[in-house]
């Protein structure tokens, strides 16, 4: 079940940068700190390229073989599948967002109206799967499942890491580096 666990310690990375946005955001918004622009493209990269890009994938193995063991996570599963599927314009209004914001400061309510919708939405979208799927796949995956599922898992995580060079610890660290405090140890501006 180590794939359980690193699909958990995912969720809560990327609820931890969700907060951390959210939370600039605020100070921003409050006059109480400068936007760091080059902090928040950061951040955006990285619930693009790690959640909806590497961290959904591997996640729909499991979900696949939890849908032939049982129906009992079925709606919830088809509504991930759904989410799943509209990760790229999702991302997508997030980031026009930012360009816009980006180009023109007093797009930035705009930029924070995104945000909050896209954090909400992936808030949610968290929820379900620690409440409505991963419980079951504890449930009903018997040893031959997770033995299968476990080298898909393993074997997908080493393509993609190849694949994408980048180091998602590394730019995590970076971020909580640069975002102020309670939340990281910054602030500190972002450079690459």
């Amino acid at each position: 079940m180590e794939a359980l666990r690193i699909i958990s310690d995912e969720h809560q990375a990327l609820a931890s940068i969700l907060h951390a946005i959210r939370f600039m955001l605020k100070e921003v918004g409050a006059g109480r700190l400068a936007p760091d622009l080059r902090l928040f493209q950061a951040m955006v990269h990285y619930l693009d390229a790690y959640a909806e890009q590497r961290h959904h994938p591997r996640e729909d193995p499991l979900f696949i073989r939890l849908a032939r063991r049982s129906q009992e996570a079925a709606d919830a599963l088809a509504r991930l599948g759904e989410q799943h599927a509209a990760a790229p314009a999702r991302i997508a209004v997030l980031q026009q967002a930012l360009d816009r914001y980006m180009a023109d400061p007093a797009c930035f309510e705009a930029f924070a109206k995104a945000f909050d919708d896209y954090a909400e939405f992936y808030r949610g979208h968290i929820m379900l799967e620690e409440s409505a799927v991963l419980p079951r796949l504890r449930a009903h995956l018997e040893a031959a499942d997770w033995a299968a599922a476990e080298a898909e898992f393993q074997a997908d995580m080493a393509s993609r890491d190849l694949a994408a060079h980048e180091d998602f610890a590394g730019l995590f660290s970076k971020l909580v580096a640069c975002a102020p405090a309670p939340i990281g140890f910054g602030p500190r501006p972002f450079t690459d």
